[in-house]
């Protein structure tokens, strides 16, 4: 495990379009399908990484808060399979119901749509706009998992990605001031 930060895709930028395999429907989605009506989060996840399974919690908690006002909610998991197994589309799925995503968990097996959205790590979270123009990039809070050598850092609140979706939510502009995510690197195939 590399600890990487977010690329922090330019402000404004078009929400990439794609279709991927859902691993919790077993069908083939659209981003147009699954876009919410007044924004949407597009979150890079996977199984295996501690800093996801530090924010697990947290992630569900706000995609429920959040859906039912108009979010939609999108998790993708770009990782090499051939090589962590672990992230591997029959385990996303069996994951999803065990920490309880009540959203789409797509496999990104090609690894494209994880290009497409210059993400660099698990977790990366983008929120976009109800015009799919990104509005937010980085960080879901200042919060880290805990280590061998030292305790979890900061409080796991959800207060950075909470306060960009309230703005959105209110009409408001997103603050500027954005914090790269950061967590394990995506484990990218070899050429």
């Amino acid at each position: 495990m590399a600890l990487t930060e977010s690329n922090m895709m330019e402000l404004g930028t078009q929400a990439p379009d794609f279709t991927l395999p859902d691993t919790v429907s077993g069908k083939d989605l659209n981003l147009q399908e699954m876009k919410g009506e007044k924004a949407t989060v597009i979150m890079f996840l996977c199984n295996h990484c501690p800093y996801v399974i530090h924010v697990n919690p947290e992630i569900v908690r706000i995609a429920n808060e959040y859906s039912q006002k108009g979010v939609g909610f999108i998790g993708i998991s770009s990782n090499d399979v051939e090589h962590y197994p672990q992230d591997g589309p029959d385990k996303m799925k069996t994951h999803a119901a065990k920490v309880g995503y009540e959203f789409p968990y797509l496999y990104d097996e090609s690894q494209e749509v994880a290009r497409a959205y210059d993400a660099a790590c698990t977790p990366d979270f983008y929120i976009f706009n109800g015009d799919m123009e990104l509005v937010y990039r980085g960080r879901i809070d200042e919060s880290r998992p805990p280590r061998p050598t030292r305790p979890p850092v900061g409080e796991l609140s959800g207060k950075d990605m909470r306060a960009a979706l309230d703005a959105v939510l209110a009409g408001e502009p997103v603050t500027d001031i954005q914090y790269p995510s950061a967590g394990c690197n995506i484990k990218w195939k070899e050429n």
